[in-house]
């Protein structure tokens, strides 16, 4: 599958007390798209991580936060199948 990068821009009028808070801002817009991502089902767990920068377990946290269920009664044998060896990669490559 060929990568494609999204860049969101948009430009908001702040004074200089509002923008010490830009880069919180911009994290938690990241964030959101992430695990919009995610709650449609576009990406998955360990790729909504890996974007984040966040363990697994963290994202977890973020997904009870947001109200995303881990589980996904949608998913196909070959499709959970993936997920597993997503899983797994994910797993092999924390460990080195």
């Amino acid at each position: 599958m060929a990568k494609t990068e999204l860049e969101v821009r948009f430009t908001l009028p702040l004074d200089e007390v509002l923008l010490k808070h830009k880069t919180d801002a911009e994290h938690k817009a990241k964030e959101a798209f992430v695990l919009e991502l995610l709650r449609q089902g576009d990406i998955s767990a360990g790729r909504a991580a890996r974007l984040l920068n966040i363990s697994w377990w963290d994202l977890s946290d973020l997904m009870y936060e947001a109200g995303i269920s881990p589980f996904n009664d949608s998913l196909t044998t070959e499709a959970l199948d993936a997920e597993v060896k997503s899983a797994l990669k994910d797993f092999d490559e924390l460990k080195l």
